[in-house]
């Protein structure tokens, strides 16, 4: 059964004064409709709740405080959320909201709650609209844009496609409203390629994302084995393209899955709390996968972290090359203070120190290489 992920961006939501776009949101709800009908399963990510909370409250600007951005959403989220219920409501589909934060996507038992409520939705046919708990989320812990949300969800229910709306026709080789000459990349297929693109932060003046961030997320969902197109939402018949198949925005190729649906979540949506330092022989251990990362093999713990933190892995820079390249991502057995106490130690001298000590300081069955 085809299973789609389809996120719409602020811009597509709402016009530059923060009034809904409802021709657009009927078109998308005529075609959200239309696959829900074929026997799809479809999932909603939806921006918009500030920019609705904006316009409901006469806001002449997006706020900048996290109180002010919470108070705005919290006006917005039930008004936004409405429009979709009804719009899908007369197109006999029924819906219903989920509000997800950081914390249901960063903690192991509330990311497996919540692939268990959207599987139960699916199941019964109800298409889920999410958007992030703007209203409890902090600075420290938010999705930033729903671009990475939107991503996390698709990998999340392992969805066969994922759709990024925005007010753009796609990817360009640079930003079209800054450089005219700038034309757009249909597909891409290797990520180092766009490197040498110039892909910037710019948002519309209610969003928080960009395309930078929507490349991101493409390349996030791509390594779970999820095609990604980046199109223009508020183009008729743009998304009915893209869902037959058609040619439309920038299209980002599956690759192979390599990783666990474990280690997808280890590796884009665990933060890490700290960073061990390795040396050249415990790089060539962790670089072909098949061995833990001992303490022996740790030259430096950077950072305050507890046992069951994730935090990253870096080899050793050369004499005077600063920050060594990032190798990998795991769960630690050891708090900071607990590996500072047993650096570089053989493990039969740390369990002397720390006699109920794991033997690895990152077992491989939780480790995710880069």
């Amino acid at each position: 059964m085809r299973r789609v992920v389809i996120k719409l961006g602020s811009s597509v939501v709402a016009d530059n004064e923060g009034t809904p776009r409802m021709d657009v949101l009927a078109g998308v709800c005529d075609q959200l409709a239309s696959l829900h009908g074929q026997g799809a399963e479809v999932i909603v990510v939806t921006s918009g709740a500030i920019a609705r909370g904006m316009r409901v409250m006469s806001l002449p600007q997006r706020p900048t405080t996290i109180g002010a951005l919470q108070a705005a959403s919290a006006v917005g989220q039930g008004k936004l959320y409405r429009i979709y219920d009804e719009l899908l409501r007369e197109r006999e589909v029924t819906s219903a909201q989920v509000l997800l934060t950081f914390f249901d996507m960063s903690a192991r038992t509330h990311y497996l709650n919540a692939r268990q409520t959207l599987s139960t939705l699916l199941e019964w046919r109800v298409l889920p609209v999410i958007n992030e708990n703007d209203t409890t989320a902090t600075d420290e812990i938010s999705f930033g844009d729903n671009d990475f949300l939107a991503a996390q969800v698709a990998v999340l229910v392992a969805a066969d496609e994922l759709i990024l709306l925005t007010d753009i026709d796609g990817l360009y080789t640079a930003d079209p409203r800054l450089h005219p000459d700038a034309h757009i990349v249909a597909e891409v297929s290797d990520f180092a390629a766009l490197d040498e693109l110039e892909i910037g932060h710019t948002t519309s003046p209610l969003g928080s994302g960009g395309m930078r961030s929507k490349v991101v997320a493409a390349e996030m969902a791509t390594a779970a084995g999820i095609a990604t197109v980046i199109c223009n939402g508020t183009r008729a018949r743009a998304l009915a393209a893209v869902l037959a198949g058609e040619r439309e925005g920038t299209r980002f190729a599956a690759r192979e899955a390599r990783y666990s649906s474990f280690k997808l979540w280890l590796k884009y949506a665990k933060p890490s709390r700290g960073t061990l330092v390795i040396d050249a022989g415990a790089v060539r251990a962790v670089r072909d996968g098949s061995a833990s990362l001992l303490p022996v093999g740790i030259v430096e713990v950077i950072g305050e972290f507890d046992a069951g933190d994730a935090v990253d892995i870096a080899e050793q820079p050369d004499a005077g090359q600063g920050q060594g390249r990032m190798l990998a991502k795991g769960i630690c057995s050891y708090s900071a203070a607990e590996l500072r106490s047993v650096l570089g130690l053989k493990s039969d001298a740390a369990r002397n120190i720390l006699p109920r000590a794991s033997d690895e300081a990152v077992h491989r069955d939780y480790l995710v290489v880069d």
